[in-house]
């Protein structure tokens, strides 16, 4: 990662801390309080020592100082509790915050975009990428004016008792922030390739735990172990890097600050035994001065060393907002987001004119198109796999956008609320999403409130009831996650039924039958083709056997339709639905 990249990332971190800027503030603010604390508390001792040594004050007469050092041990410990409690919440509100933002951003993009990625990484950028991002704003933030405030007190109330002393820590106090730098600049690179290694890890891994079943029927669970064994020996090896990195860091810190205290304290060994007689005001070098110097010198050498160790936070910081703000900031083109409702709820007819379908990139995905879809029809969309059959069913349900004509009863699709639209749609695709505990919860999830009789009717039609007895709890059987107490065919037919329930007035099918055994799929088949009847209908198929009595097919190929007309009369046509018909035949 170049130095311009770095200090992107570090404005964008900085950006991002506006969102709590109160609770930082509030923490900067008894970090001050702390700081004047550790001067008063050093003042006393300091006081008290010499009073002690050189005045031979009684003990007896010291008990108020006594007294005032106890309160402000007891005070200082409570700020520092109440600094922590104050960062920890500034953090956490930002994390949040952030977070919101990325999930808001995945809504935009839609589906359609996010299928494309591994979802092992969407689970570490959401989870672990913003998680590693708390230390540097409960911590590095406020620590970075902790830094400069508390040294600035240390030697605003050293300079009065002896000015060598406080041109001592003055000269040595940049070592440290410069050993930072020259170590962050690594650190930062190092947490970036480790979380893009941790980001393939996870969704290698869950990619290829989904697809066990399918690597053990073709032995391929060794090779596959193998190249899990190697993903996690690069994401150990940039791990430890990250990690000597930190030590490394540490080590040299403490050895300026310490040799730096050292520097302090020969001085005033010197200046006592009348070798060094300088750094006063003309009263000589006092013991009040060098107790009051050499307890505040680890103080004033604390918030620099704190900061060197939650530098390795900010260098997490800037490795994990790599991803976040490529992501965050990555130009989509989204739907047009209109605001019209259609009045007449009835089965929609569609209307496209030379419509060219587009990714979130900007990308040509299909196109153009010209079709025309009237109110009630059925037409199936068949094909070769990117032809761009699943694209044309994207931008009808409005999660990608588009160019040219597309309308709806007449109005054009961008200028209807999104929201409205959705609700007007029935959809099941081929991989049934079951996100609700329970299999009645699945089929209520889009009509919660619906009534017995309509919820007995839909599992009817989708043949759910088939099945049902044998579930150990019926309807209210929990399915596990992934919907795992299921076959494939039954958390299917649940989909169907939960489309069933609330019929809309278009309804988008994307390979219903997919995957499934015969008879799961005749059924599945079945009560779509009753439920088609009832509304304005697309489906995209290569199951060829159940579409013979549908109106209209669609043959897409190169993001085209290059064929339009019923089974029969394409059947009977030299064209590429009769090169369909025929690998099918050939396949059985």
């Amino acid at each position: 990662m170049n130095k311009t990249r770095q200090q992107e990332l570090s404005r964008w971190l900085k950006q991002q801390s506006v969102l709590s800027r109160r609770w930082l503030g509030l923490s900067r603010i008894l970090g001050l309080v702390s700081g004047l604390l550790i001067v008063a508390q050093a003042w006393v001792l300091a006081r008290l020592l010499d009073h002690m040594i050189m005045e031979n004050i009684p003990r007896e007469a010291l008990l108020l100082p006594f007294i005032m050092l106890i309160l402000i041990f007891i005070l200082r410990a409570w700020v520092v509790w109440l600094r922590e409690k104050v960062g920890f919440h500034a953090g956490q509100h930002i994390r949040q915050e952030i977070r919101r933002k990325v999930l808001d951003r995945l809504h935009q993009a839609g589906p359609a975009w996010i299928q494309g990625k591994q979802v092992g990484s969407w689970a570490t950028l959401v989870l672990e990428q913003i998680e590693d991002m708390h230390d540097y704003y409960a911590r590095y933030l406020p620590q970075m004016s902790l830094a400069v405030m508390v040294p600035v007190l240390i030697l605003l109330a050293i300079f009065p008792s002896n000015w060598a002393a406080a041109l001592i820590l003055l000269g040595t106090a940049p070592l440290i922030p410069l050993f930072m730098a020259m170590v962050g600049m690594g650190a930062a690179d190092a947490n970036r390739r480790n979380f893009q290694a941790l980001a393939r890890l996870s969704g290698h891994f869950l990619d290829r735990l989904r697809g066990m079943e399918t690597l053990r029927l073709f032995n391929r669970g060794a090779a596959e172990t193998d190249n899990i064994r190697r993903a996690s020996q690069d994401f150990r090896q940039r791990t430890m890097e990250v990690l000597r990195l930190a030590f490394l860091s540490s080590g040299v810190l403490e050895f300026f600050a310490s040799l730096s205290i050292a520097l302090v304290a020969v001085y005033f060994g010197f200046s006592y035994l009348g070798e060094l007689n300088f750094g006063h005001y003309g009263t000589g070098v006092t013991l009040f001065a060098g107790f009051l110097t050499l307890i505040l010198a680890p103080e004033f050498f604390l918030p620099l060393r704190d900061l060197g160790t939650f530098y390795h936070a900010k260098a997490q910081a800037v490795g994990a907002a790599d991803s976040l703000m490529t992501f965050l900031e990555a130009p989509l083109q989204q739907p047009e987001k209109g605001k019209a409702k259609l009045s007449n709820v009835m089965p929609f007819s569609l209307e496209a004119k030379d419509l060219r379908v587009l990714s979130a990139e900007g990308h040509t995905l299909a196109g153009p198109l010209t079709f025309t879809l009237t109110a009630g029809q059925r037409v199936v969309l068949v094909g070769q796999s990117g032809a761009g059959k699943s694209s044309l069913l994207n931008v009808l349900s409005g999660f990608l956008p588009y160019q040219g004509e597309l309308k709806v009863n007449g109005v054009e699709l961008s200028q209807l609320d999104p929201d409205w639209w959705h609700e007007q749609l029935s959809w099941v695709g081929q991989n049934p999403q079951l996100p609700a505990a329970t299999l009645r919860e699945n089929v209520l999830l889009a009509a919660p409130d619906a009534s017995e009789a309509a919820l007995t009717a839909a599992l009817e039609k989708a043949s759910v009831s088939e099945f049902l007895p044998l579930l150990p709890q019926g309807l209210d059987t929990p399915i596990g996650d992934q919907a795992a107490r299921l076959s494939v065919g039954q958390a299917q037919r649940v989909a169907v039924a939960r489309a069933l329930l609330v019929p809309g007035q278009l309804l988008l099918l994307d390979e219903p039958a997919a995957s499934l055994d015969a008879h799961s799929e005749q059924r599945v088949m079945e009560a779509l083709g009753e439920a088609s009847r009832l509304q304005t209908t697309v489906m995209v198929t290569h199951q060829l056997d159940y579409i013979t009595d549908w109106d209209n097919i669609w043959v897409m190929r190169g993001g085209r339709i290059v064929q339009q007309g019923d089974f029969a009369t394409l059947a009977a046509q030299d064209g590429p639905f009769a090169e369909l018909l025929a690998n099918r035949q050939e396949e059985i």
